[in-house]
């Protein structure tokens, strides 16, 4: 409990969301906005990486990986909705909390604008004259406005894709997760078949080694490729955010966290070794692997023999549904992660009110749903060099790197400070490599593996400031923004900008378990504090 006087202490009110995330919906949550990435992420990287397309999967995949295991321990310790914003505010205050969940939220709505452009990126391989813009060698579907060329017809799909996907999630996450649930099965097992059949047929090791040996990346391109990779790994958040929602969510996150991790590192890995096995990753050749669609994957596809004619439609169609459900768990955390910011008064009490029909906080998915929209026509009004440039997924994926590593870099120090400063709440994972350290009298263990992480973040976030031009203004001016909202607004209600409220974390904590039904580490909280406190065994 705080024990600083003056104001009331903020606790966590009764929820009013409900539990309908399953352990398969918790999964597909995950592999919904994680699975998706390598289909945006693969021709980028390749464009950076080259030969050593691979490794800096690899290295990514290494940092996601303990991205992954720190999540797994926060979200089933603290299963409330706000994901790495709550744990950083537990951890460090009011204003980091803020500020990771401000990093946080710009990776939702980028999410959700970027996703939804992909996504039909790939169904428009059946109306390829939208995305290129052309029929016939007309520009019909391209108009130039001042320095851009604004494929309009495509920007009105992606507009109206997140237009579907605010009327679903405001309906309910039960209609939601069914939805993510249906359609994520469908992509796991056409992905199964491609990589399958890739190796199986076509993939040529000796190709892999050339690609290696011939266009290696300096290490200014092995930066940036590597920084870009970690888009295909970003995602694992919305386990998370969901936390809330999900019953027993003490043993069902774990166990989701880490099948992810292992299944994604698979399939991204697999895409990247069986690309390099199967295009020559020259500059010439590789600008018809990334083209201007961004649909990667499903050109793998139509290179597969005999099936190719049949696996490049299917493809397209499987990557622009598992990329569309993706956009749709970026509506699921930005919607969450703001009704917890509101709950803490790090934003307005109105985002935090839910609809009383459909028990959904509707009114922060309108609003951040329009935020990606807005996000949607800066980068479809980006100056282009050129006509077949696509500057609307090249911004896009910049602030995409830059928010996901800002929050993850937060998480990382909240686990630490946590392990510390609350070792009384029950962990039912662990990141693995702890060492005994003794803490004012108690032993804690020290997580090892989270500093590695931390390192492994903050690499990459250095990648990302360096590398990429636009990412480096637009994502820091995007936190400036936020702060200066977060200020006005913390005076206006007499509230300390720069410290924090007392919080009654324990009351909270206790509530929490009890909501989630988690009754043996409610028991085994109020045991650690009653012998912290001397009150044990008492009557």
């Amino acid at each position: 409990m705080s024990t600083t006087g003056g104001p009331p202490e903020v606790g966590i009110a009764a929820s009013e969301l409900r539990r309908d995330v399953s352990v398969w919906g918790s999964y597909m949550w995950g592999y919904a906005d994680v699975g998706a990435d390598i289909y945006v992420a693969l021709g980028i990287v390749a464009l950076a990486a080259l030969g050593f397309t691979p490794l800096a999967f690899l290295a990514a995949g290494l940092v996601y990986a303990m991205v992954g295991l720190c999540y797994a321990e926060l979200a089933s310790a603290y299963p409330v909705a706000g994901g790495g914003q709550y744990f950083a505010l537990r951890g460090l205050g009011d204003i980091w909390g803020f500020v990771a969940g401000a990093a946080l939220l710009l990776d939702y709505t980028i999410d959700i604008a970027l996703f939804t452009l992909i996504s039909f990126g790939y169904f428009n391989f059946f109306l390829p004259a939208i995305t290129l813009g052309r029929v016939h060698g007309i520009d019909d579907f391209i108009i130039k406005v001042g320095p851009s060329h604004v494929r309009w017809l495509w920007l009105l799909e992606t507009l109206g894709g997140i237009g579907v996907l605010i009327v679903m999630n405001v309906r309910g996450i039960k209609v939601s997760s069914a939805f993510n649930n249906f359609l994520g099965v469908v992509a796991i097992i056409g992905q199964a078949i491609i990589v399958v059949a890739g190796f199986s047929i076509v993939w040529k090791p000796d190709w892999v080694v050339q690609n290696f040996q011939y266009y290696p990346a300096d290490l200014g391109h092995f930066a940036l490729g590597s920084s870009l990779a970690i888009i295909s790994f970003v995602g694992l958040e919305s386990i998370s955010q969901v936390a809330q929602e999900t019953r027993r969510p003490a043993t069902i996150i774990p166990r989701t966290s880490i099948g992810l991790i292992l299944s994604v590192l698979l399939f991204a890995l697999s895409f990247s070794i069986l690309a390099a096995g199967m295009v020559h990753l020259g500059p010439g050749p590789l600008n018809g692997f990334y083209g201007n669609t961004g649909d990667p994957v499903r050109l793998i596809a139509a290179n597969i023999p005999v099936i190719g004619i049949v696996a490049a439609p299917m493809t397209a169609l499987i990557g622009g549904v598992i990329v569309f459900i993706s956009a749709n768990s970026g509506v699921v955390s930005a919607s969450r992660l703001t009704y917890s910011m509101s709950q803490f008064q790090l934003l307005p009490a109105w985002f935090k009110r839910v609809n009383k029909r459909f028990a959904t906080p509707s009114r922060t998915i309108i609003v951040f749903s329009g935020v990606a929209a807005f996000q949607t026509l800066l980068a479809f009004f980006a100056p282009a060099k050129s006509v077949t440039d696509n500057e609307a997924i090249n911004l896009l994926t910049d602030l995409y790197a830059f928010g996901a590593t800002s929050g993850y870099l937060l998480v990382f120090v909240s686990l630490i400070v946590l392990r510390f400063n609350d070792p009384y709440t029950p962990r039912p994972y662990r990141m693995p490599l702890n060492v005994p350290v003794t803490y004012r009298g108690r032993t804690v263990s020290f997580p090892v593996l989270g500093v590695l992480g931390f390192i492994g973040v903050a690499i990459t976030l250095s990648e990302v400031v360096l590398t990429h031009p636009l990412g480096r203004i637009a994502g820091p001016a995007w936190i400036v923004l936020a702060l200066i909202v977060y200020f006005v607004y913390r005076r206006l209600r007499g509230l300390p900008p720069l410290g924090s409220q007392p919080h009654d974390w324990e009351t909270a904590q206790k509530r929490v378990l009890q909501e989630a039904e988690e009754f043996e580490s409610l028991e085994e909280y109020e045991l650690a504090l009653a012998e912290r406190d001397g009150t044990a065994g008492r009557p």
